[in-house]
């Protein structure tokens, strides 16, 4: 009888459809479509094309520790983040950064 399941199983595997996709190109295409860009330097982080968003960041534990709304299409802010890492979310894009 278990070798009747391990048979079946096998099969099963090998004719089951396997589909599989990188987060990063999913990402991408978000990033395009929306016209959002998000790059962080040093101690900023510069967003464009975000004019009435609102960026959220959250710690690795899933509290979020700061808010601000984006009122204008090109927008700089200082991270003022004790060290470790962070989510950083604009619209439908979302980021992992590390303040060191």
């Amino acid at each position: 009888m278990k070798a009747f399941y391990i048979i079946i199983l096998t099969m099963a595997m090998f004719i089951a459809p396997i589909s599989m996709s990188a987060q990063t190109e999913r990402d991408g295409i978000e990033m395009s479509v929306s016209g959002i860009s998000l790059s962080i330097s040093g101690g900023n982080v510069h967003i464009t094309g975000a004019n009435g968003e609102v960026m959220e960041i959250f710690n690795l534990t899933g509290t979020k520790v700061a808010t601000v709304r984006i009122d204008s299409n090109d927008k700089t802010f200082a991270l003022n983040l004790t060290k470790g890492c962070y989510l950083i979310k604009v619209g439908k894009i979302v980021r992992k950064i590390s303040v060191q």
